[in-house]
């Protein structure tokens, strides 16, 4: 794979990588290291999850789902040299906010990270009288500054572009209720200030059970949508009620170039499901859920991070170029 299909993006030859399992016909596969980050690197740490990771410096940075002991949701800022082996910050971010009404922290959890132009963004589920989007950026990975939220509760799964479509910054999400929410469809908004967001557009819905199971309840978008020459790239996760409760798997989606709220195509079969042992038994069992995706534009390569039943972080590998035609080839639409 030479990786031309990707049209917008740092070369990484030193991202983690693992070459395909010899005999494996599989689009993705797993990290034989998995979990890549256990539940238990921080001291008070129950479980380490639903975290996103972006290259920075000589190596990585990130911001990570922490819950606590006493079962509390927390962020922390992390860092590897490598991708693999992570050093994550024992205290909690502590967002910087003038704003009182906003600022009083409440819980935050399932974060994504996206570099526009300078700074490093981040969007994670914020608690205010009950989940949306919070945003936030930074330039180092040390002092966060806190945005506005962007959405009226309740809302979750906020996850930005990494460059403005038609001159606004523009970011997915998926409006929900205040609960464990048992419906979900993915959505797009438009901000010229990131304060004040609006344009927005319906992407698409949950799948009908009988054309793909996997996502036939809710659907949320994953990590930062990647540019190829065929449209964004979007990982995107997808629930079965089953007769066991919910069951996580995700897939992808090309999203147009100019109009990212219109799908040309959309996976029929997944990608990954909780199948592993480290996927299927946790706190929340059967769960596999994508948040960063690093990519080297010189091979094609792609190493996603994704949290898994809701305890520990995996990483799962492919090739752009493969995703991309599997996408096409297999789309229900």
């Amino acid at each position: 794979m030479n990786g031309t299909i990707i049209t917008d993006g740092m070369n990484l030859p030193g991202m983690p990588w693992e070459e395909r399992p010899e005999g494996s016909g599989e689009v993705m596969w797993r990290y034989s290291g998995n979990p890549v980050i256990p539940r238990d690197l921080l001291p008070d740490s129950n479980s380490i999850f639903n975290s996103a990771v972006v290259p920075f410096g000589e190596g990585y940075a990130g911001v990570f789902r922490c819950d606590d002991k006493n079962r509390r949701m927390r962020l922390h800022a992390g860092f590897s040299r490598n991708g693999i082996d992570w050093e994550i910050e024992p205290e909690p971010v502590r967002f910087q906010n003038d704003d009182p009404e906003t600022g009083q922290w409440v819980y935050g959890y399932d974060p994504r990270v996206c570099f526009i132009e300078d700074r490093y963004y981040v969007t994670w589920c914020n608690g205010y009288h009950g989940p949306t989007i919070g945003v936030a950026f930074t330039y180092d990975f040390r002092t966060f500054h806190q945005l506005e939220n962007a959405f009226l509760p309740f809302n979750r799964n906020g996850v930005m572009f990494p460059r403005k479509i038609n001159g606004r910054f523009a970011m997915l999400s998926r409006p929900s209720d205040n609960g464990h929410t048992p419906f979900g469809d993915i959505f797009y908004s438009e901000s010229p200030d990131l304060e004040f967001w609006g344009r927005h557009r319906h992407v698409m819905s949950p799948a009908k059970f009988e054309q793909s199971a996997w996502q036939c309840a809710k659907i949320g978008a994953g990590p930062v949508p990647i540019v190829t020459r065929k449209g964004w790239l979007l990982f995107y996760h997808g629930v079965l009620i089953s007769c066991n409760g919910y069951v996580y798997s995700f897939g992808s989606a090309l999203l147009d170039l100019e109009r990212p709220w219109k799908v040309t195509h959309r996976s029929g079969p997944y990608l990954i499901s909780p199948q592993k042992l480290y996927e299927c038994v946790g706190d929340v069992p059967n769960v596999v859920f994508p948040c960063a995706a690093l990519h080297d534009a010189g091979t094609g390569r792609i190493a996603v991070y994704y949290g898994c039943a809701d305890t520990v972080t995996g990483l799962a590998f492919g090739y752009v170029d493969e995703i991309v035609e599997f996408t096409k080839r297999t789309s229900i639409l």
